[in-house]
């Protein structure tokens, strides 16, 4: 018995433990946030139609929209410390 515990502090101490801040769903979500900023971005895109409701309405609120999402992102819990992959 004292032989598979000193196996497993062997264990423990060999294999470094990477403890990020946030959870995998954090980073999931914090993609999509940026993505969505992107869109917004892209949709913002063009020399044409300056007051065009594309520009100057739907593009401001989809980017603000992603920010939304980053913010949740961020302020989200993770559900356990040891999420699994």
């Amino acid at each position: 018995m004292s032989k598979s515990k000193a196996k497993d502090k062997g264990n423990q101490a060999s294999k470094p433990q990477f403890n990020f801040v946030f959870g995998k769903k954090n980073y999931q979500l914090m993609l999509i946030g940026l993505a969505v900023i992107v869109i917004g971005f892209v949709l913002m895109y063009g020399k044409e139609d300056i007051y065009d409701f594309r520009k100057t309405t739907l593009a401001p609120i989809v980017v603000i929209a992603g920010f939304v999402i980053e913010v949740f992102a961020i302020l989200k819990k993770p559900n356990s410390t040891n999420e699994p992959d």
